[in-house]
């Protein structure tokens, strides 16, 4: 029988877990190629063959996704499977469109025939996108859990960015960890909470043999999600977070609207910051896509070292780079906390913008006047320090969840926004996790 030719699309996280899951060692099918999107640097390179099996001894080639319809028709692409997050319905079928009459057919893999099974059990937190709180909610379980007494260990959705085969599996217990595997910030500003707050943190790129590793120190696996991606493991316990600043958005972003339909909880982050309309829209949508699920009502509030030196200040706000591009939003936790405390002017950043950042607004030209923490290489965080550097205000204020100031020369003051969770009213996460897992 003749192997199906098969193009996979993807951003270096979904695509090569599918892979990996479903069609590594599979002879019904043959993996031509991938393509990349979203994430810059990452096409032009090779999945390599220690990663992909046997069946490739050369690997498989990683092209831009622009070569998409060449692919299909010179490879003679018979399937070609989406495998990236936090894109608008309209989106997906337009790209299958583009397929299609490529003449391929187009495929979405389920989490029947993607997601492994953990032996330990499995609380995985989600979110309809990008920005919504999903971070803080994840170390506010995890901090629930090891009150518990539970040794808790986050397994981090993919951002293998750098030497595939050495990011197989990572293991984070420290700061020196983050060098040794020269982390990126966007890196960086997933595992450092958590190391900040005693949890050890893994990811990487084989995410079954991540997970064997985790079950064999900790007694519950904390699936800690990237975008809106579902979750890689089979979960006993899915928690979803909700942005009431986007309402309607978990109607109509994919794979966001699965992780409605799968949710056990649902977390409405942000009520103290959005209208009581968006958040009555969003609990009303939630309530009909799936009325099962429990919803907790949350608020991220904000905290700074010194408010009083950022009133009446001339200030330029970084903030969280995906929060920004892949979750389309204008401003972030520093514009907030920019606002609240009385800066006299946010000054827009992007007439300072060099190189990749200038590329960067010109890609999300929905970005605000704030500035996208992006950093997925030496050269693009050089970039950064120099555009924040070239310009003329009092404070920098950091809106990212790790300290820039720790890896970027800033000629000028700074202070770090910080915001955790915390929940309002009845029911609370506490009492539905013990309720799940006391002993």
């Amino acid at each position: 029988m003749t192997p199906i030719r098969t193009l996979i699309m993807g951003a270096a996280g979904r695509d090569f877990h599918n892979f990996n899951t479903y069609y590594r060692n599979n002879p019904a099918y043959e993996v031509v190629a991938f393509t990349a999107t979203q994430i810059p640097n990452i096409d032009d390179r090779r999945y390599p063959h220690e990663l992909a099996g046997a069946q490739y001894p050369n690997g498989i080639p990683i092209y831009p996704e622009s070569e998409l319809v060449r692919l299909i028709k010179e490879e003679k692409i018979d399937q070609v499977v989406f495998a990236y997050s936090d894109v608008p319905h309209t989106f997906v079928m337009s790209k299958a469109s583009e397929v299609l009459a490529a003449g391929a057919d187009f495929r979405l893999l389920g989490t029947r025939n993607t997601q492994v099974k953990s032996t330990k059990p499995v609380v995985s937190i989600g979110a309809v996108r990008t920005g919504s709180g999903k971070s803080q909610t994840t170390r506010h379980v995890a901090r629930i859990l090891r009150d518990m007494g539970y040794k808790v260990a986050a397994i981090r959705h993919p951002m293998p960015y750098g030497n595939l085969i050495a990011q197989a599996v990572q293991r984070f217990a420290e700061y020196d960890d983050l060098d040794e595997y020269e982390c990126t910030i966007e890196e960086r500003e997933e595992y450092e909470p958590h190391l900040e707050n005693g949890v050890i943190v893994y990811a990487g790129v084989d995410y079954e043999r991540i997970l064997r590793q985790a079950e064999q120190e900790v007694d519950i696996i904390l699936w800690d999600g990237g975008n809106n991606d579902l979750p890689f493991y089979v979960s006993d316990y899915h928690i979803v977070v909700a942005d009431p600043h986007r309402p309607g958005h978990e109607r109509t972003y994919h794979p966001g609207e699965a992780n409605v339909r799968a949710a056990d909880v649902f977390v409405i982050n942000k009520v103290d910051t959005a209208s009581p309309e968006n958040v009555i829209t969003v609990r009303e949508n939630l309530r009909a896509m799936n009325p099962h699920a429990i919803m907790v009502e949350a608020a991220s509030p904000i905290f700074v070292e010194d408010p009083n030196a950022i009133r009446g200040a001339r200030v330029l706000v970084v903030e969280d780079g995906p929060t920004l591009t892949h979750g389309e939003m204008a401003y972030g936790a520093g514009w907030v906390a920019a606002r609240r405390f009385g800066a006299a002017t946010i000054v827009d950043p992007r007439p300072y913008a060099v190189g990749s950042i200038a590329a960067t607004y010109a890609k999300y030209p929905t970005t605000g006047a704030v500035l996208p923490a992006m950093g997925y290489g030496d050269q693009m965080m050089k970039e950064l320090e120099m555009t924040i550097n070239a310009m003329d205000v009092d404070m920098v204020i950091i809106g990212t969840p790790i300290d820039l100031g720790r890896l970027l020369k800033i000629n000028k003051p700074s202070q770090r926004v910080r915001y955790e969770l915390q929940e309002i009213g009845q029911p609370t996460l506490t009492e539905l996790l013990q309720a799940k897992f006391g002993r």
